[in-house]
């Protein structure tokens, strides 16, 4: 027999799931039109204060600028949700970034673009810690990861629809009405939120991130999740990087549609795994998924530079509608971003439940997923500038090589850790 609240308690997840899809809409459409904006708005070399800023450095502003303010949002975001009532802030949020994506259409200048593109960065990482905050937080605690893998699979959903339409959108009507479909998303989100949503009873006092900082389960998984944001950061950065530079930079050269191809293989095959892998990991444990999971998406990684050798062998060369003629190493890069996929879904909705998990029963949810945001700042930095060294000055496989070396090394450092604390039974224990 169902319980009284399951229908309120299922409404209240589907809202939050809306809100991770309008959030997760509106950063991979900025993603997809960022060469546009470089485009129309021809960043230039500026002085600043006596110092002459160049033109690159404008570029990677265009970038670093939403990074930075992401940082910078997580501890008093993360703060106020523990503080206070996580749905008012989720609340506030969502109005915020109506506002900041209404500005986009009103951009004109370099300096404008990066300061809007701080305030989308400070309105995606609220929406993404409010949202698995309260997910984490209203789900029982055998049913966490699903709940957290649904939501996820929602974000993957946008990604897919905002990166295949934001540019038919643009090529057909421009910026403006690209930015209203996603204000009017934000809207959306907001009034399911204020009508479906109950206020949020806890109140944690003081500042949670003092002990979470020290809890024994976060510091474990934490050892992986900074090794692993590497990886993940150069390998999904550089499938379409490999897919669309040309032939003698040691990419295969194939068009903007191709490439698109291979990104939402990976997101694809994420977004239908995460459907299902959050609830085997509620029954068979976190550590075992984290661990299987990032050790196949290190493998996978290596693999693909063999996607030359592979493609040979089978003969994979051929000419598609749309796509056109494609090399022979290009479907077996295909199958293997979309391996990638199937890996990460495995580890990424155990991941989540377990900081879900340890920061509902250690008071401070939102911290937890904040240490957890943290945690996979420094990869997220530090790998493309390796990655990018490594292309020019080695070779575009040893990104890979490199990239999945972080993954395999990581889940090794997590079992041993695992074991030492656990014995034989580590990966089974939680």
């Amino acid at each position: 027999m169902s319980n009284a609240t399951d229908g309120p308690k299922r409404s209240q997840f589907w809202a939050l799931y809306l809100t991770r899809f309008a959030e997760g809409f509106g950063f991979i459409t900025l993603l997809t039109l960022l060469p546009t904006y470089i485009n129309a708005l021809d960043p230039q070399a500026v002085t600043v204060l006596g110092v002459t800023v160049s033109a690159g450095f404008v570029i990677g502003m265009y970038t670093t600028g939403f990074t930075l303010a992401q940082t910078a949002a997580v501890v008093p975001l993360a703060w106020a949700g523990d503080r206070f009532d996580k749905r008012r802030v989720l609340l506030a949020v969502l109005v915020a970034g109506a506002g900041v994506y209404a500005l986009f259409p009103l951009v004109d200048s370099s300096a404008t673009f990066v300061a809007v593109r701080a305030l989308q960065g400070f309105v995606v990482t609220g929406a993404g810690l409010m949202t698995l905050s309260l997910v984490g937080q209203i789900a029982e605690a055998g049913t966490r990861a699903d709940k957290i893998g649904k939501a996820n699979a929602a974000s993957f959903a946008a990604s897919i629809l905002g990166s295949l339409g934001a540019g038919a959108i643009y090529d057909a009507v421009g910026f403006g009405p690209v930015f209203g479909v996603i204000t009017a998303l934000m809207v959306a989100a907001w009034l399911v939120t204020w009508g479906v949503l109950d206020d949020d009873p806890t109140r944690i006092e003081g500042f949670p991130f003092t002990d979470l900082a020290v809890n024994r389960k976060l510091l474990t998984i934490s050892t992986f999740r900074a090794q692993y944001a590497f990886a993940v950061t150069m390998v999904r950065t550089w499938v379409p990087i490999y897919a669309g530079t040309a032939v003698g930079g040691g990419g295969l050269a194939v068009g903007a549609t191709a490439v698109a191809v291979t990104v939402t293989a990976e997101k694809a095959t994420n977004m239908v795994g995460q459907l299902f892998t959050g609830r085997l990991s509620d029954a068979y444990g976190r550590s075992l998924f984290v661990f299987g999971g990032g050790g196949a998406y290190g493998v996978i990684a290596m693999a693909i530079p063999f996607s030359a050798p592979i493609g040979a062998a089978l003969g994979s060369g051929v000419t598609v509608p749309v796509l056109g003629a494609l090399p022979p190493a290009y479907l077996p890069l295909v199958g293997l971003s979309g391996l990638l996929g199937v890996a990460d879904s495995f580890r990424e909705p155990a991941s989540m439940a377990l900081f879900a998990d340890e920061g509902t029963d250690d008071g401070g949810v939102a911290s937890s997923f904040g240490i957890r945001e943290l945690v996979w700042r420094p990869g997220s930095v530090a790998g493309p500038l390796i990655a990018g060294w490594l292309m020019v000055e080695v070779s575009m496989a040893s990104v890979f090589y490199v990239g999945g070396a972080f993954a395999v090394t990581g889940v090794l450092a997590f079992l041993a850790i695992l074991a030492r604390d656990h014995g034989r039974a580590a990966l089974t224990t939680w």
